[in-house]
């Protein structure tokens, strides 16, 4: 995901400012009821010595008008509505107001003309900037993740406000509305002798003491992992090289190249393109019939939209043998939105994890050369790239994408079932939801040449989830070390995170040894 906060238009669906405001009737303003028809109970009317809080959703639209997580056309009203009525029947001695902003500017005309005691806000998709400006005030805020839709806002922004030390600032991610109903509890201590410290301490604890309440057995399930040498691993690596369709993520070319030793090259929609025009009709036929008899169902993607899948997945190993290469990453949303690119290439990117080589989403240029390094360390097991949530109420990180492959252990190893969907996002194309082997140690990191840096952490897979928001592969892991601590840094490394079947603790260190890297264990 990209974070779309800056621009002018409404995060990902690319609304303007006037067409969000027409298509959710100008918002909520200030103190009025919410659209969905929320009905306050008269005993939650304003009365002499009650908290009054603000709950402001942030989100673009009340049904999202295009493709973002956790989906284009998702209703959030039900849940608004559940949320409020969750904070009013569980909070008593607080009145609850409500509101929507889509960003900085109509959260600024809220909390302008705001005469609250505190606020809550919900991020309900990724990108849009409102906690930021109601953390200014000064009064005491709850920032709160609507799983699998606003995840990745939320974890670059508490991370921010962290680290910024806003003393009035808490937050709650949890799959569980009585979670965040305990922390609005909270929000009467920063009225007492305690002040914001006692409230953002009682807030603190709930998290902590969840997280304490999951009891997992850490041990896994036996993987020997086989692993090239530090210096073979090395030598390996000065003969890799990269494509990008077109630019990507980070400008690493040169460190990438000093560093590891893989060279990366960027080329144009147009080359993949004729490459995908020019893809054998019948050779398409044969994968598309190997997709087809392999996945256990295939759900609301046309036979059509298959055969272009398939033949962009002969483009790309046609590009990939053209420039003698062995990883691809392809600007997909931007090339498919924007009419350079004509099929989403997810499935030819699982086919190629498939087989040993690298097939990395969204020109993500930093996953994708963790991606060949760490796929030639482990001797051709697959990365898969993904946005991560976080559950305090069962002490999961959830690695999600709508990209994965179906052979965690290497091309030679055992395959994981998988079913064929659309994109999640915006129910297009041709994806997959692939269901990872649980009860294995994993490492998930990211290399970053440009700072000579290596982010780390493991965590043991306990299960799958189908949630229908955000992506479609959901691979959830208990985490090794201090799940609080995994709040912490993703306003400095990003969203995205590669995930490797196989405790690569040893060798990932030796490797960051060896190339003068550090590195920074998240948890």
């Amino acid at each position: 995901m990209i974070d779309n906060a800056s621009h002018p238009s409404c995060g990902c669906c690319g609304f303007s400012r006037r067409a969000f405001l027409a298509s959710c009737g100008g918002c909520i303003g200030a103190g009025a009821a919410l659209s969905s028809g929320l009905i306050v109970p008269k005993s939650f009317a304003a009365e002499e010595n009650q908290m009054t809080v603000r709950v402001i959703f942030s989100l673009h639209a009340p049904v999202q008008p295009g493709p973002d997580w956790p989906n284009v056309g998702h209703d959030f009203n039900p849940i608004m509505e559940a949320t409020m009525n969750a904070l009013q029947n569980g909070c008593k001695g607080i009145n609850f107001v409500s509101s929507m902003a889509n960003g900085p500017e109509k959260t600024k005309e809220i909390v302008d003309n705001d005469n609250v005691d505190g606020y809550i806000v919900v991020q309900m998709n990724c990108w849009n900037r409102v906690v930021q400006t109601v953390a200014e005030t000064g009064k005491p805020v709850i920032f709160s993740d609507f799983l699998y839709a606003g995840s990745g806002g939320f974890l670059v922004y508490t991370a921010a406000l962290i680290r910024a030390q806003k003393p009035n600032f808490a937050f709650m991610s949890s799959l569980r509305l009585e979670d965040l109903v305990a922390a609005a509890n909270c929000l009467p201590l920063a009225k007492g002798e305690g002040g914001l410290k006692a409230f953002t301490d009682a807030v603190a604890k709930i998290r902590v003491d969840a997280v304490a309440g999951v009891k997992e057995d850490m041990k896994c399930l036996d993987d020997k992992c086989d692993v090239l040498s530090t210096d073979d691993l090395l030598k390996e690596l000065k003969s890799k090289k990269m494509l990008e369709y077109e630019k990507g993520w980070a400008d690493t070319a040169v460190q990438t190249k000093e560093s590891l030793g893989i060279e990366i090259v960027q080329r144009p929609f147009a080359e993949l393109n004729d490459l995908w025009e020019k893809a054998d009709k019948d050779q398409a036929q044969e994968v598309l019939k190997r997709w087809t008899q392999n996945a256990d169902a295939i759900v609301d993607v046309p036979e059509e939209t298959l055969e272009k899948s398939a033949r962009m997945y002969l483009a790309m190993k046609t590009a990939l043998k053209n420039h003698d290469a062995c990883g691809i990453t392809i600007n997909c949303l931007g090339g498919f939105y924007g009419g350079h690119i004509f099929a989403y290439p997810c499935l030819g990117h699982h086919e190629l994890l498939n087989e040993g080589l690298i097939g990395a989403c969204e020109c993500d240029t930093l996953s994708t050369l963790t991606m060949i390094a760490v796929t030639t360390m482990t001797k051709g097991r697959p990365g898969y790239i993904s946005d991560p949530v976080m559950d305090v109420s069962t002490k999961q990180i959830i690695y999600a994408h709508c990209v994965a492959a179906n052979k965690a252990f290497g091309p030679d190893g055992l395959a994981n079932p998988y079913t064929i969907m659309t994109h999640s996002e915006d129910r297009q194309g041709a994806s997959l939801r692939s269901t990872l082997p649980v009860g294995y140690m994993t490492t998930t990191l990211t290399i970053r040449p440009h700072t000579k840096e290596i982010v780390f952490h493991r965590a043991k897979t306990v299960a799958n989830s189908t949630e229908d928001r955000a992506c479609r592969t959901k691979i959830a892991g208990v985490p090794v070390g201090d799940f609080e601590k995994l709040f912490t840094e993703w306003d400095r490394w990003g969203w995205h995170r590669v995930t490797y079947y196989g405790d690569l603790k040893e060798p990932v260190y030796a490797l960051a040894d060896a190339i003068g890297f550090k590195i920074v264990e998240e948890a």
